[in-house]
């Protein structure tokens, strides 16, 4: 955990008293003073994150927090996006505590304005195309540092930057040998005795009281050397990382899925109860007819041959086997190189490669409801009450056939958990060459080349095609035989006997089951070049400033493509292939205007501009972003700062190619069931019939349809960001750093969908044709699930320029030091206060704030106040350390019980609070050999359970109950590493 010179030159004053001060402590901080690395050998300029000019001494006038490799090596980081998650600024977004749904990747999502809205960097390069990002490529053994910086970063590095830019500092000059080895552990004690209580209560089985798992292993190394009289260096690494899965089955918060209890005359939710899927074991039959019993009918429990009518204790219990934790195997290389031929000629390069395989589990598949099924009335297969209650008495035991909707899941053997098996091949490679061409004068061209292979294989999935030929059976000479096998259309069919408990046979199971294959290839290529100007060198500068003017020009020429490719089955089963591909040309300059410096009351006044125009090949018109800032120092103890930024996004791809496809959605329906929730009169506007009304059937396992899809009309969205802060480093007390900076983003038509829930709700409560209009129900029954796009009631919800999203609040930062006779004491503290965070869904319909809420339209939780603290110990040798870590997440409300109507729903006594959640880390190091360090650590050292949490009320990110991105769900987890520089 040595800092290197370099590390210490690129900081300002007060990170640089700190880092000497306290050369193994961790740092998270935000003092917006940290800067980047010296631009050339032995050249004493620097170039900050969020600006391309190099000036001797540069300070950001943007907020930036910066996490030092030291602080990951604290938390026992083997994925990087779990130490950003921790930061009180960014929310949680693609992680490996996501299962069903995943695409395996990693993301961060920074002022909770969406992933594709902050611009991720590699040395200050794009890390890969933007709806292709993952964290996961990032080797956080080589980390320097990141550099978090908030605000509209456009001009400077073009589209995405729109809440700000994560900038991932690698080392890339090692002269020697580093490894690393880390090894960690979750072990939980599950002693919730309400949780534990509810379980049981339903005839489940706890889980089990302490649990070992989640095993992780991770192990590095790199080797450089400088050459040619230290003008050249050649640096290259090599990783390894295996994790292991953790089953929701292990923990007491997720061995059941939750469902409330709703009771009371206003009905409110006044508990939680272990529920799940109507897609039960024992099997779920809903004839598409008139004269049904409400809900349908169920095969009992006894494995009989018998129907009785469904009520909700046949639901399934689909938790146990879905992972809280994905099992991941990743390999990752690359080198750096550089050699500087002359001072006018610098050819450096990078190449990067990441083999990452993960899998995604969750319960056993199932004929779902939502596919129209069709069963003659002879098959031999049901009993004479069943052909009766599924047909009607004058059609039972004929040759037609009768629609239905199943709902049979297979658990016996050979039936398995459905495993969604996602790998990522990721390349990406950079090459230049930069130099001094005249005193003053630097230019710089390169180019970056990056490709994401997807591969995509989903295991154990029951193909309703073949189920449905399975289904029509008759009797050959006494043995029941598939229809499909009588006129040769599918000689291979076996029949499939839904119509008892485990009634299926291995062979019909294998029949059945199929797996589908997707691949996806992201291509983007970059080619830049810049001229940089030092004024000064040319007697450019104010006569009250000792440092010239400073200026870069710059022209940009990037172009992305994506193939998407599907299997004959996985398009037969609604997949949808994309191919598309756009590129954008741009001019950029930047201008950095010193006006005063070493002057009494003015150590410092600057300001600074930038302008960038881009012509993408999608639009008819160029677009330009700008920036101004200003900077003003009137002492060393004293720096003040603001800016203002209009930055862009431009659609990606997947937003301007994306196929129309229906998909999953967790909210449900309140027009369903046999006592909707909602009024004959409000559900009418729906689309609900008076004949469906009280008859429609629940969106199973709280999982509705909503129709998703791109729209090449799209346009760029805009956005404008002011942020304004205070810097104090008082000489009085020298290791003390202080900072308070505003942030001010709104983006206005930004790219998005109306979500789901917001439609059903704005719909029910206000009767808005807009809202009401994107509703289609299922024309026979009113439903809003389906199988696919052509029999699924649905909630339209594709991507278009929608209205306007908004966030504000402060960032607070603090740092201090002192030494003792017994060692030096260290802590520095990151947090942030939302002032709000607004959404407009369309332009002038109003606006709905999810500030201190969770949940619904408002998904994860979203705290007034966050923060993370550390509090270090550090021996007089240097030689060993002690470190806690505290993190605090405040309370959230449930949206649900607002008076909002963009976010009011059923009312939840029970989830109505979110409390506020504690979190401590203990970690030590110390110095077991001159160039060898140990470190050991527990993470969530009180061993805290998440906030258990109903599936109807959890949104995006939910898994397990609760919102695993936000909360700990892994219990006290352990790790001890060994690093080792020589």
């Amino acid at each position: 955990m040595r800092r290197t010179t370099r590390l210490l030159a690129s900081a300002a004053v007060t990170a640089l008293v700190l880092g000497n001060a306290l050369p193994a402590l961790a740092q998270a901080t935000t003092g917006g003073q940290v800067a980047g690395d010296a631009s050339a050998p032995g050249d004493d300029t620097i170039t900050v994150t969020g600006s391309r000019i190099a000036q001797p001494g540069a300070k950001s006038n943007s907020p930036i927090t910066t996490v030092d490799a030291a602080e990951i090596k604290l938390q026992g980081a083997t994925n990087i996006e779990s130490v950003l998650n921790r930061l009180p600024q960014i929310t949680a977004d693609s992680n490996e505590n996501v299962s069903n749904g995943s695409d395996g990747t990693a993301r961060v999502n920074l002022r909770n304005l969406g992933s594709n809205r902050n611009l991720v960097l590699v040395n200050g390069q794009r890390l890969l195309p933007i709806q292709a990002t993952d964290l996961n490529f990032i080797p956080s053994f080589m980390i320097q540092r990141v550099d978090v910086m908030s605000g509209g970063a456009s001009a400077v590095y073009g589209s995405d930057a729109v809440s700000g830019v994560i900038n991932f500092v690698l080392r890339d000059n090692l002269n020697g040998v580093k490894t690393d080895v880390q090894y960690g552990f979750s072990a939980h004690h599950n002693d919730n005795a309400g949780y534990r209580d509810r379980v049981r209560a339903a005839g489940f089985t706890p889980a089990l009281s302490s649990p070992v798992d989640g095993q992780r292993f991770d192990a590095n190394i790199a080797m450089g050397a400088n050459f040619a009289e230290d003008r050249g260096n050649v640096t290259a690494y090599f990783g390894y990382r295996d994790v292991r899965p953790i089953l929701q089955y292990n923990r007491d918060v997720s061995a059941c899925a939750l469902d409330p209890v709703f009771s009371g005359n206003p009905s409110a939710a006044t508990a939680l109860t272990c529920g799940g899927s109507s897609n039960n074991q024992f099997g779920r039959f809903v004839p598409l007819r008139d004269g049904i019993a409400a809900g349908g009918y169920n095969n009992t429990t006894d494995g009989n041959k018998t129907w009785v009518q469904y009520n909700p204790s046949f639901r399934y219990n689909y938790a146990p086997l879905n992972y809280f934790q994905r099992n991941d195997t990743r390999f990752t290389a690359g080198a750096f190189a550089k050699y500087q031929v002359n001072p006018a000629a610098e050819i450096y390069g990078s190449f990067m490669f990441m083999d990452d395989r993960t899998n995604s589990q969750i319960a056993p598949s199932a004929l779902f409801q939502g596919y129209p099924y069709s069963i003659n009335c002879n098959n031999p297969l049901m009993s004479a009450q069943q052909a009766t209650l599924l047909c009607g008495a004058a059609a039972a035991g004929t040759n037609v056939t009768q629609d239905v909707y199943i709902g049979y899941r297979p658990v016996a053997a050979p039936a398995q958990p459905r495993r969604d098996d996602l790998r990522h091949t990721d390349y990406r490679v950079t090459g230049g060459v930069k130099g001094q061409i005249a005193p003053g004068v630097r230019y710089d061209a390169n180019a970056l080349f990056s490709t994401v292979i997807f591969n995509e294989t989903y295991q154990n999935d029951i193909d309703p095609a073949r189920a449905n030929r399975a289904l029509k059976v008759d009797l050959v000479n006494g043995v029941p035989t598939c229809r499909s096998v009588i006129d040769g259309s599918d000689p291979s069919c076996v029949p499939l006997n839904v119509f008892q408990f485990r009634g299926p046979s291995a062979e019909a199971l294998n029949y059945v089951y199929a797996p589908t294959s997707t691949e996806g290839l992201d291509r983007e290529t970059v080619l830049a070049g810049t001229i940089s100007l030092d004024g000064g060198e040319f007697g450019m500068k104010l006569p009250w400033a000792e440092n010239g003017i400073g200026a870069v020009f710059g022209v940009e020429h990037r172009r992305e493509s994506l193939e998407f490719r599907a299997d004959a089955l996985a398009i037969a089963k609604g997949t949808k292939e994309i191919s598309g591909a756009f590129n954008v040309t741009e001019g950029f300059t930047e201008i950095r205007v010193p006006i005063v410096e070493d002057r009494p009351f003015f150590d410092e006044l600057s300001l600074t501009g930038g302008y960038r125009f881009s012509k993408y090949s999608t639009t008819g018109k160029g677009i330009s972003t700008y920036k101004g800032e200003i900077a003003w120092a009137p002492s060393a103890d004293l720096r003040l700062r603001g800016g203002y930024n209009r930055a862009i996004r431009a659609p990606n791809i997947s937003e301007l190619f994306g196929a129309q496809s229906p998909g999953n959605v967790t909210t449900q329906d309140p027009c369903s069931g046999t006592n909707p929730a909602a009024t004959f009169q409000q559900c009418q506007r729906t689309g609900v019939t008076a004949a469906q009304y009280g008859k429609i059937i629940e969106c199973p396992s709280e999982q509705c349809t909503g129709f998703f899809g791109g729209n090449q009309a799209l346009r760029p969205e805009e956005a404008d960001t002011y942020t304004a802060g205070i810097v104090l480093t008082p000489r009085f007390a020298k290791r003390l750093m202080l900072s308070v900076d505003y942030f001010n983003i709104k983006v206005k038509d930004y790219i998005g969908v109306i979500p789901v829930s917001l439609t059903i709700s704005q719909c029910i409560a206000t009767g808005d044709p807009f809202f009401c209009s994107l509703f289609n129900r299922n024309p026979r029954n009113g439903v809003l699930f389906g199988g696919d796009a052509a029999t699924a009631g649905y909630v339209t919800s594709t991507t278009q320029n929608t209205g306007s999203l908004g966030t504000s609040g402060l960032d607070v930062a603090a740092s201090y030091a002192f030494d003792t006779a017994i060692g030096r004491f260290g802590a520095n503290m990151v947090g942030t206060w939302l002032r709000n965070l607004t959404t407009e869904p369309l332009t002038g319909l109003g606006k709905y704030d999810c500030k201190g809420l969770y949940g619904g339209t408002c998904g994860q939780p979203s705290p007034e106040w966050r923060h993370q603290a550390r509090f270090t110990w550090t021996s007089l040798d240097d030689k060993g350390s002690i470190s806690l870590n505290w993190r605090y997440i405040g309370a959230t409300d449930l949206s649900f019980n607002t008076t909002d109507p963009f976010l009011q729903g059923s009312t939840y006594k029970v989830n109505a609070r979110l409390p506020v959640a504690n979190y401590f880390d203990l970690a030590a190091s110390a110095s077991v050999l001159d160039d060898v360090t140990l470190r050991i650590g527990v993470n969530n050292l009180l061993d805290r359970d998440p906030p258990a949490i109903a599936q109807g009320v959890l949104a995006s990110f939910g898994n397990g109950n609760t919102y695993p991105g936000v909360y700990d769900v892994a219990g006290r987890t352990f790790f001890v590493g060994l690093s080792a520089e020589f």
